[in-house]
Order: structure tokens, then C-alpha cells, then sequence
């Protein structure tokens, strides 16, 4: 079945303050012709290794980077954030939006061999509904796929999901082998359809994931690269040490080491994705009463002096926000970026008002690189009462972790993206920001309007922002400008509300 050409827009993504470590050898070189494989190398410091290569454990944003290189996904996201066909040709809803029909490329193979086809697209989306990965509720609107013909799925929906055909450019949309899918050898060595194969003796747990051009590759304008290396650097100043001495080619900096790769005259690609901020995750209180007070919340808000915080911490690198909702996402309102004014006195009047005084401690774990903030709002916190207990760091078990509800509460940093997707990150009762299910009658209303406003979901997610503000779901601090640093070997596209660039953006230095 052939439907007609289709094309759509979107956003995405998360955290610049993860930091990295190891070092290895980037040699891109020069004189690469567009759209054929060169005999040049790149090599990315990444933010740190994965717990599994099975597609369907696949996360967003800098964590999706490293499966772009082994799987093709169904739709493709431009560098701009506009939706392009990949694996999927062309695909149509019906007209209440309830059945999304998707026509699929009929020459493509995985690296074992297997034929991608329709079966197999059903495979990996029914695969990746039941495989609880860390963005399995991204199908969650997905009742059943069902196959058509041989190059043609429907993927039918409970109730309209504006956000699907960005879903299916992300986590959700990467198709794995068939025979591949579920087994444990597909959690330590990727086979998709993408641009690069595994080479599995020169890569190294936790340290780098060494990947060689696949041969015959249907996209030669997506394969710009011979050999691709993503190293784990976990360590900042590692990092930047790596990039100075071109032992990497590109990665994602802080701005206090940024200095530093600007002394070594290193190019500088930004732009603004994530706020940083307090999740205040515990709104029922089951682990911490006190988070369930309304009023202890916004003490919270009103304890931080953002600007101050940002000059000094951040060295001016962001924008002060008292909103989760970033400008692109259509849901950003004036009127709430400055809700919550730096105003320790207010704070302490709500904590007396709370019934909470003397009695408030939050603990929370350490995210990496983000020691020396974290303390700042210790001192804040402090200054107006509160006790803020950093804890053990992040590890690769944090997703887990806070789907398990091991946090009540957290220091993070995340995407402001399109309405329905930043909602089904943060706020929906299928959100993994949202671990223990916080909503209300009043809320889930607004988020219904959110999803059948189609063109108008910015307008009607204005009600949601104002909604989680106001209840002060969040202490949001700042949206941070990302800082990517590259060498003049390679050229490098940011990605729309993206970290980190998708290893397409990439291409040799003419």
C-alpha cells in the first residue's frame, strides 16, 4: 500500500550537566564528498555507557544519540526538528485520529540479514510496548499493530496521541532485528538497520562502543564515516582534556570547562533545551509528608535566587525560569517566568503557615558535574529552614530508580519540548517524572483538551503549565544553554531542543 509523501514538526530532550571520562583517538578528517562513505573517522565523547543495546530500552536525548548509529528509525528528525520518511515511506491518519497508517520501505536488511518488512515493524513496536523500557509509555496510546500488507502497518490508537509521529522519530520508532528482539545477545550487541555495525572486540564496557560503516547501507547521505567511536567520559575535566588534545572531536561541556575549550580555539554549538531544577516528586506525601503541603513547595521556590545562582554557578549560561515549559513548546507564558521571586522571607512565612517548621528535610541524590550547584541550593534551602540531604550519585540504574520511586524528590535537568511530549515526560500519570501518579480531576482535564487541541495544543498546555506551577510540582531554576564543543575537523548541526546532536548531524570538515 503507497500513501502520499508526509512531513511534520516536533521537539525533544535532557540533561547538560552529566559529565563523562577515558579518552580515545577523533582523526575526522577533511574532504568527504556529501552522501558517500569516507575513509574518515569521528570519535564522541558521550555521557555514559548503556545498560542495554535492545532498542526497546532506548532512551531520549543524549541517551538516543548512541542507538542512532546501529538502528534506523521509523521516522526521522531533522536537525531543525521537522519529521522526514527513514524507514517509514509515508504515513496517514484516518480522520479521528484514532488509527495511524504507516507505509514502509521495502529494501532494507538488518546486519544479520533479516528482511525489514511489515511483520517486522510490528515486532518491534509490540516488542517496545512490553519490554517496560525507560520510554515505554511513548506507545502507551497504542492499543494494537496490525499488519496490512507486506509494506504497510496500522498502528491503532485508544485515543488521539498528537505526539506519536514524534515518538516514532525517537525511542519507540527504532526498529531492531525480528530474530534479534528479546534475546540476551541484543543487549550487548545492537542489530538494527542503521548506518554502522557493532565492532564487538574493540569495544569496551563503560569505557567506549567501536562501530565500523555497515556495507551496503540503503542512506549513503546518513553514513558520512568509516569508523565511529563513542567515548564514556565521566569526569569534566577528562573530558575537556580529551577534546583539547584531540583525542575526541565533539562533546558536551559545562561552562566552566567551555573556557578552557575555547582557549584551545574548540567551536561552540548552543542552544537552549533543558531547565535545571528541583522535581518535587512526593505530591501525596507517602514518602515525605511534608512535600505534600502545598505551602512547603512553594517555600521551596521562593528560597532560590535564580539570576544569582546562574552568574555564579553557571556563569550566566541560561535564562532564570520559574516554569517548566520552554518558549519552542508553545506552552510558555510571561506571566509565569518569574512567578516565584527570589524571597526568603515569604518562604519562611509559608513553612510556619505549613504546620511544617523545624521539620523539613529532602533528600535527594547527587547528579554528576552538578556537585557545586547542588550545594548552593543547600545553602538556600538552609537559609529559610529546609534540609537538603545530596545523597549517593546517579548511576545507570536512575531510570529504574525513579520509576521505582526511590526519589521523592530530585536535582535534574530536562527537555522543554512539544506540549503532549514534555506532558507525558513530566506531568501525566504515565510520566517517568511522575513516578508516583500525582494528578488531579482538574488536571487531567487540562491535559485532555492538551491532546484533542490538535494544531492548538501549545494554547490549551498554557493551562497545564499554569496548572504545575502555580501547585509548584517543580522548583525550576533556570533553562541552561547547552554547550557542544567541537574541532575544525568536523562539522557539527545542533539538534532542536536537543543536547547533543543525532549522529547524522555530523560530517567531515571540507
Amino acid at each position: 500500500m503507497k500513501l502520499g509523501p508526509k512531513a511534520a514538526a516536533a521537539a525533544l530532550v535532557l540533561s547538560a550537566s552529566m559529565a563523562l571520562t577515558a579518552c580515545g583517538g577523533g582523526n575526522a578528517g577533511a574532504g568527504a564528498n556529501s552522501g558517500a562513505t569516507t575513509v574518515t573517522a569521528l570519535t564522541l565523547g558521550t555521557l555514559r555507557d548503556l545498560t542495554s543495546w535492545d532498542p526497546a530500552q532506548a532512551h531520549v536525548g543524549h541517551a538516543l544519540q548512541p542507538y542512532q548509529a546501529a538502528y534506523d528509525s521509523l521516522i526521522l528528525r531533522e536537525s531543525d526538528g521537522k519529521l522526514s520518511p527513514m524507514l517509514a515511506t509515508a504515513w496517514k491518519y484516518n480522520d479521528a485520529r484514532t488509527k495511524l497508517t504507516v507505509d514502509l520501505r521495502t529494501d532494507v536488511t538488518f546486519s544479520d540479514g533479516a528482511k525489514f518488512d511489515a511483520e517486522a515493524a510490528k515486532a518491534n513496536l509490540d516488542h517496545f510496548k512490553k519490554a517496560n523500557g525507560p520510554q515505554m509509555a511513548q506507545l502507551s496510546s497504542v492499543s494494537d499493530v496490525a499488519v496490512v500488507d507486506a509494506d504497510t502497518v496500522d498502528i491503532n490508537l485508544s485515543a488521539p496521541d498528537p505526539a506519536l509521529e514524534f515518538f516514532l522519530s525517537q525511542a519507540a520508532g527504532l526498529m531492531g532485528s525480528p530474530k534479534a528482539l528479546g534475546t540476551d545477545a541484543i543487549k550487548t550487541e545492537p542489530v538494527g538497520s542503521g548506518p554502522y555495525v557493532m565492532d564487538k572486540a574493540a569495544s569496551v564496557k563503560d569505557s567506549q562502543s567501536v562501530f565500523n560503516a555497515r556495507e551496503g547501507y540503503w542512506n549513503k547521505d546518513l553514513q558520512k564515516y568509516k569508523k565511529l567511536t563513542l567515548k564514556i567520559l565521566l569526569d569534566p575535566t577528562a573530558r575537556t582534556n580529551a577534546l583539547v588534545s584531540g583525542q575526541i572531536d565533539a562533546t558536551l561541556l559545562d561552562p566552566k570547562n567551555g573556557k578552557q575549550a575555547e582557549g584551545a580555539k574548540m567551536k561552540l554549538e548552543t542552544n537552549q533545551v533543558d531547565w535545571s531544577g528541583l522535581l518535587l516528586l512526593d505530591r501525596d506525601g507517602s514518602k515525605n509528608p511534608a512535600l505534600a503541603n502545598l505551602k512547603v513547595r512553594q517555600a521551596i521556590n521562593y528560597a532560590f535566587d535564580r539570576k544569582t545562582i546562574l552568574d555564579q554557578v553557571m556563569l550566566g549560561q541560561g535564562t532564570p525560569t520559574s516554569q517548566p515549559f520552554g518558549k519552542d513548546s508553545g506552552a510558555w507564558s510571561e506571566d509565569l517566568e518569574n512567578y516565584y521571586s527570589y524571597d526568603p522571607e515569604k518562604a519562611k512565612q509559608l513553612i510556619k503557615e505549613s504546620g511544617f517548621e523545624g521539620n523539613i528535610s529532602i533528600d535527594v541524590p547527587t547528579l554528576p558535574g552538578a556537585e557545586t550547584l547542588i550545594s548552593v541550593l543547600k545553602q538556600q534551602l538552609a537559609d529559610v529552614g529546609i534540609t537538603l540531604n545530596p545523597g549517593a550519585a546517579i548511576t545507570n540504574t536512575f531510570t529504574a530508580d525513579v520509576a521505582a520511586r526511590k526519589y521523592s524528590a530530585l536535582f535534574y535537568n530536562l527537555f522543554q519540548g512539544e506540549p503532549t511530549v514534555a506532558i507525558d515526560q513530566i506531568v501525566s500519570t504515565k510520566a517517568l517524572y511522575n513516578p508516583f501518579k500525582s494528578t488531579t480531576p482538574d488536571l487531567e482535564q487540562k491535559i485532555l483538551a492538551v491532546r484533542n487541541a490538535g494544531d492548538n495544543a501549545g494554547e490549551a498546555a498554557k493551562e497545564v503549565n499554569k496548572y504545575v506551577v502555580e501547585q509548584a510540582w517543580f522548583a525550576p531554576l533556570f533553562r541552561v544553554n547547552q554547550m557542544y564543543y567541537h574541532n575544525d575537523k568536523v562539522n557539527v548541526e545542533p539538534q532542536a531542543q536537543q543536547a547533543v546532536p543525532s549522529i547524522y548531524n555530523y560530517s567531515p570538515a571540507k
